[in-house]
């Protein structure tokens, strides 16, 4: 673990390899677990406003959660996630013709619908953070599902960093995934 600004980040980012394998997984990770994405406390205000521009992409199983559950719930746990169709798959999870999982958000953002691409928590992944009070924790997350995106990632030798580049930005700007990318040269 290393410090970078106000984040405790794991060596994993920059030692491990990854690029998703939607060919190989199907977008298992939109639909395996046992609990909706991860939301940040203004995402859920965010899909509140966008549901009605992003409806018209999601599928009727996906609607029925969404206007049953609403548009992010509390976890048991007090977490904000995705409300999950069947206890399964995310509610904004849509299907192409193959049976890949793919994001209704980021389908609605690509036709530039919305100016939302996803949850943060989904366009960093395999990186997790965790926000404390005082800092936020990077973590690589390993998932059985993934092996082949490792594999990939490990082929191609890119680094988990650089997979999730635009989504670390996102989170702590430009200036923090420099530092890192210097980081990651001295190591």
């Amino acid at each position: 673990m290393f410090q970078l600004r106000k984040s405790i980040v794991s060596e994993d980012i920059i030692e491990k390899d990854f690029v998703c394998n939607l060919s190989a997984c199907k977008g298992a990770c939109c639909v395996k677990g046992e609990a909706g994405a991860p939301l940040e406390k203004a995402e859920t205000q965010t899909l509140e406003e966008i549901y009605p521009k992003v409806k018209p992409f999601l599928r009727k199983e996906g609607i029925e959660a969404i206007e049953k559950q609403g548009t992010w719930i509390t976890s048991d746990f007090g977490e904000l996630e995705t409300p999950l169709v069947n206890g399964q798959e995310c509610a904004y999870v849509t299907f192409d013709q193959k049976g890949t999982a793919l994001c209704g958000i980021e389908e609605a953002y690509n036709k530039g619908v919305v100016d939302f691409k996803k949850p943060i928590a989904c366009h960093l992944y395999p990186v997790r953070i965790k926000d404390y009070s005082e800092f936020s924790a990077v973590n690589y997350h390993k998932w059985d599902i993934c092996d082949d995106a490792c594999s990939l990632g490990k082929e191609l030798q890119i680094p988990v960093y650089k997979f999730v580049k635009e989504a670390l930005i996102r989170k702590f700007g430009e200036a923090w995934y420099q530092e890192l990318e210097e980081i990651a040269k001295k190591y």
